[in-house]
């Protein structure tokens, strides 16, 4: 069975215009949309480490708009680091990790607000430093940090992204109190290892692009809990072994989640299809009867902005109409999307099923608010 976690985040203010254009491909994205943006932009989220998983999680979730990072790190910049580290430069060397991270995200995105906390995780400081925030990301690279991380979220009841690496080989899960059958680092090692039977990757070594892929997992699944859409790592170890790139998993828990298979469409042959321009479908609304306009864009977008008057049904619905069958107002139809691959898709099979009359609105609802209506949003 699927594990649903309730949204991490509430949601904050409304987008502004300029919002809405950076966030624009988050907005296109199924379980996204308006409402997971805001609260993502409302989220509190830690991030223990500035290091090599820290600096993915960093960079994509400051990017992806996570409205305030507090990053928790002690330690100072080495040459060594650069290989992997990646918010960190070569000027960086000799300065505290949590202040070049902190200056990388403040460049990426101004929307983020950033903490920093100069100091290491112990199980004497961690419930005070991680108190007040939606999420913590684990990127310490040490099991003494990971353990103290792990028994403040659970007496706190906060979920925690957790995730290791050594050499070519990676484990990442995600822990939340509260859910069924809801696990911690300790049900996954009981027992902490010994310094000497695990080696440290100065020992060791790593590979760096791991870490990037890795951290960036780990954003993606801090992303999905925060605004509450799609199945998170909960109850499951996802391992990766980058030298065969292979993956596995190892269920903590039951699972039972059954995923039907995806039914790819039928290749089609091509159907010619008229065009209409945008001045011409504006001066077309003003005439009376009015074609009937289809909008095959995603929800998400349809909160965007449509033409006025458009039947907004996605193309997937309208894939699945049969001849004679489509359930739309008699007279011409105009189909638009955001450009026009999906209007023509969606235009060729309402030709194919036997309605009369389609064409497809050049350039899609970007032309047209280019070229008609500037007052909404470009994305």
């Amino acid at each position: 069975m699927t594990t649903r976690i309730p949204p991490l985040a509430e949601p904050g203010p409304e987008l502004t215009p300029t919002q809405v254009s950076r966030y624009s491909r988050h907005l296109l994205v199924p379980g996204m949309g308006l409402d997971a943006q805001r609260r993502l932009l409302n989220a509190r989220v830690a991030v223990v480490g500035a290091g090599g998983l820290g600096s993915p999680i960093l960079a994509y979730l400051a990017a992806a708009g996570a409205g305030h990072l507090t990053v928790i790190d002690d330690d100072v910049v080495d040459v060594t680091n650069l290989q992997r580290q990646v918010l960190h430069r070569t000027d960086d060397v000799g300065r505290r990790k949590a202040d070049s991270a902190a200056e990388f995200v403040r460049g990426l995105n101004p929307d983020v607000t950033v903490e920093v906390r100069h100091t290491r995780i112990t199980p004497e400081n961690a419930e005070e430093l991680l108190a007040g925030h939606d999420l913590v990301l684990d990127g310490a690279d040490n099991f003494p940090t990971r353990y103290a991380v792990s028994d403040a979220c659970a007496a706190l009841g906060l979920p925690v992204v957790w995730a290791a690496v050594l050499r070519f080989d990676a484990q990442i899960s995600a822990f939340v109190p509260g859910v069924d059958g809801a696990v911690s680092l300790r049900d996954l090692y009981p027992v902490p290892p010994l310094p000497e039977d695990v080696p440290s990757c100065s020992e060791a070594g790593v590979l760096g692009a791991l870490v990037g892929q890795v951290g960036s997992i780990m954003a993606g699944e801090a992303v999905k809990l925060l605004c509450g859409f799609g199945e998170p790592l909960v109850g499951r170890v996802l391992l990766i072994d980058a030298l065969s790139q292979r993956t596995r998993e190892i269920p903590l828990r039951p699972v039972g989640a059954v995923v039907p298979p995806r039914v790819p469409e039928p290749v089609r042959e091509l159907v010619p299809l008229d065009e209409v321009e945008p001045e011409e479908v504006a001066a077309l609304l003003r005439r009376t009867p009015r074609p009937v306009l289809l909008d095959v864009r995603e929800p998400a977008e349809h909160a965007l902005g449509t033409v006025p008057g458009a039947l907004t049904i996605p193309v997937g619905e309208v894939l699945t109409w049969e001849d004679g069958r489509a359930p739309l107002p008699d007279g011409p139809v105009v189909v638009y999307c955001k450009a026009g691959p999906r209007a023509r898709r969606a235009a060729a099979h309402l030709v194919r099923i036997g309605h009369p009359d389609v064409r497809v609105m050049t350039g899609g609802m970007l032309a047209w608010i280019e070229r008609v209506d500037p007052s909404l949003p470009s994305y």
